[in-house]
C-alpha cells in the first residue's frame, strides 16, 4: 500500500512506518458501520497481550492450543480460511488498511448483523501497526506468525520499511516460542532477494522449507492470484524459532 502519510500514534515505533495510508476511497454507510460496530466486537484488547489466549471465545471444552498471528492480511482471505480450518488455533489478525478491515468484515457479517451476527470464537483483530502488539505480547506466546505478500517498497531508500529487518526479526522472536513458525510470502522480485538475504545473515531462525508453489496448509490470497495473472512467481519460505 502506499499513499499519503498519517499521523502515528504515541505507541508506533518511532523508525519508518511500514504502510502508507489508512484509507483508500471512501467508506460507504455499510463499511463504516462494520468499522464502527462489529470491529469493536473482534478487536484484541491490548490488556490481554499478557495472556493472549485468554481473548478468545473458544469453549472450555475445546480450549485453544495455540496462538497465531498474521501481520498484514490485505483482504482477509488467508485470515478467514486458517480461522474456519483451525478451530484449535486463535489468530489474530493484524491490518492497518480500513479498507482491508472492511473487506474481511463484509465476508463475516450480512447487511443489518453488524451488531448482532455470529462472530468466529478463535479470530481477533488488531487494527494497528502489528509491531506495538508484536512488543507488547508476551515472550514467547505466539505459536505461528505469518507475513504474506507485505508491501515490497522496492525503492533502495525505502527499504528500512520492508517488515523483514533486523529490528523487526528480533521482535517476531521474542513474541515466538522456540520452535514456532514464521511463514513468509512474496511475489516481488525485490523483496525476495532481501529475504534471502536478510534471512540469511541472522540465527534467530533457521529456514525448513521454501517452494516456488503454494505449499499444502496455506490458504490463497487476492495477491498471490494477482501476482500469477501479471507472470510473477511467488515464493514460500517456512522458518523456526531456534
Amino acid at each position: 500500500m502506499t499513499g499519503p502519510a498519517d499521523p502515528q500514534s504515541e505507541d508506533t515505533p518511532q523508525d519508518s512506518r511500514l504502510y502508507g495510508r489508512r484509507r483508500g476511497h471512501a467508506l460507504r454507510p455499510r463499511q463504516q458501520r462494520l468499522l464502527d460496530v462489529t470491529l469493536p466486537r473482534l478487536r484484541f484488547p491490548a490488556e490481554a497481550a499478557a495472556d493472549p489466549r485468554a481473548a478468545f471465545a473458544a469453549p472450555a471444552s475445546a480450549p485453544l492450543r495455540e496462538t497465531w498471528l498474521e501481520i498484514g492480511f490485505g483482504g482477509g482471505e488467508h485470515a478467514l480460511a486458517q480461522a474456519a480450518a483451525n478451530p484449535e488455533a486463535g489468530l489474530i489478525a493484524c491490518e492497518v488498511f480500513e479498507n482491508g478491515l472492511c473487506s474481511l468484515l463484509t465476508r463475516l457479517v450480512p447487511e443489518g448483523g453488524e451488531a448482532d451476527a455470529p462472530l468466529p470464537p478463535n479470530l481477533r483483530l488488531w487494527p494497528e501497526d502489528a509491531r506495538v502488539l508484536l512488543g507488547r505480547l508476551a515472550p514467547g506466546s505466539l505459536d505461528r506468525v505469518f507475513l504474506l505478500f507485505p508491501d515490497p517498497w522496492p525503492k533502495a531508500r525505502h527499504a528500512k520499511r520492508r517488515f523483514v529487518n533486523p529490528g523487526n526479526l528480533a521482535l517476531v522472536a521474542r513474541a515466538l516460542r522456540p520452535g514456532g513458525e514464521w511463514r513468509i510470502a512474496s511475489d516481488h522480485p525485490v523483496y525476495q532477494a532481501w529475504v534471502e538475504e536478510v534471512m540469511g545473515a541472522q540465527d534467530l531462525f533457521e529456514r525448513v522449507a521454501f517452494h516456488e508453489t503454494r505449499p499444502e496448509g496455506w490458504p490463497g490470497t487476492r495477491y498471490e492470484a494477482k501476482a500469477h495473472r501479471e507472470g510473477r512467481t511467488p515464493w514460500f519460505w517456512s522458518f523456526r524459532r531456534r
